[in-house]
């Protein structure tokens, strides 16, 4: 059960176009997200109305595009999961010794754009909130210097939790997936679909990090980190009924700061974490770019990574 409702709601976040990718300034991307903030935070919703009228041919051809297309930004499009966000703009940087490649090296610093969401509906306190955080890193200082990115997954539970704040939980590129009504309700049409993906992805429930391992990497064999997480630092609880809300800069003095842990190896449950650097976000906008034109480009499943 759990693996078909990893499946389900991994499958309904496709949608995407193909295009040849050459790379984005940090500017670029989040000029566009900047350009048409809302006036009020809409209420997307889930559902199977909003399933309506795609073909089962363009639901397939939208998930091989998501695994192949790297753009940033894309002609509007509609987010079928994580439909809510908010947009976060600051810097990453590693700042701990640790065996891993690419941008989890100690010393690596990029701008990153990330986009804070909910899994299926929920917003506000007192409803099932899955909460996500995608990232996509900018290897440059450089504000107006196009660059190719680095995309990862994290979410907190797939299924959601009650947890009343977004600075409250961790995420990881392979959560949990409780069993809430919010998922079974969806489920139906999901599994219906999910024979159309094929072998997209061969495993959705797992996002792995190797485009953060491989960036800007020189050798040819780099160690990737098999999971990861972030989570907000403590001290930073800001009670909002709304996440967008609740993480809108202006309640933190202009700066929220979120940790960075890794691990490869895991013995009866317990992972091996090492915290290794932090996020720190100096910029938060929800806009109708940031749910509908920012694209986070899903790595395909590699067998062969070293951990």
């Amino acid at each position: 059960m759990k693996s078909l409702i990893t499946m389900a709601v991994v499958l309904l976040s496709f949608s995407a176009s193909a295009t040849y990718y050459s790379g984005s300034s940090f500017n670029q991307v989040w000029g566009q997200i900047k350009s048409d903030e809302y006036k009020k935070l809409p209420k997307n919703r889930v559902s199977l109305h909003s399933l309506l009228g795609f073909l089962e041919s363009k639901i397939k051809q939208a998930a091989d595009r998501t695994l192949a297309d790297r753009s940033d930004l894309l002609p509007q499009f509609k987010k079928l999961a994580h439909p809510n966000g908010v947009c976060l703009a600051g810097k990453w940087e590693i700042t701990e010794e640790n065996p891993y490649g690419g941008y989890f090296k100690k010393g690596s610093e990029a701008m990153i754009i990330a986009r804070a969401s909910t899994a299926m509906s929920g917003t506000t306190q007192g409803t099932n909130r899955g909460f996500g955080f995608a990232g996509k890193l900018f290897p440059t200082l450089d504000a107006s210097k196009k660059v190719g990115t680095a995309n990862f997954f994290l979410v907190d539970d797939l299924g959601g939790t009650k947890a009343p704040h977004y600075t409250g939980v961790e995420m990881l590129n392979e959560p949990a997936v409780s069993t809430t009504a919010a998922v079974i309700g969806n489920l139906f049409y999901a599994l219906k679909l999910a024979a159309t993906f094929g072998k997209a992805d061969s495993n959705p429930g797992v996002r792995q990090l190797y485009e953060v391992s491989y960036l800007r990497e020189t050798l040819k064999t780099v160690r990737t980190p098999q999971w990861m997480k972030v989570g907000a630092r403590d001290g930073q609880t800001v009670d909002r009924k709304d996440f967008r809300d609740e993480l809108n800069i202006k309640n933190y003095n202009g700066e929220i700061v979120f940790d960075i842990s890794v691990a490869s190896k895991d013995v009866e449950g317990k992972k091996n974490w090492r915290q290794i650097g932090t996020i720190t976000i100096t910029d938060t906008i929800a806009s109708n770019s940031c749910d509908h034109r920012l694209h986070f480009h899903h790595p395909k499943w590699k067998s062969n990574l070293k951990h």
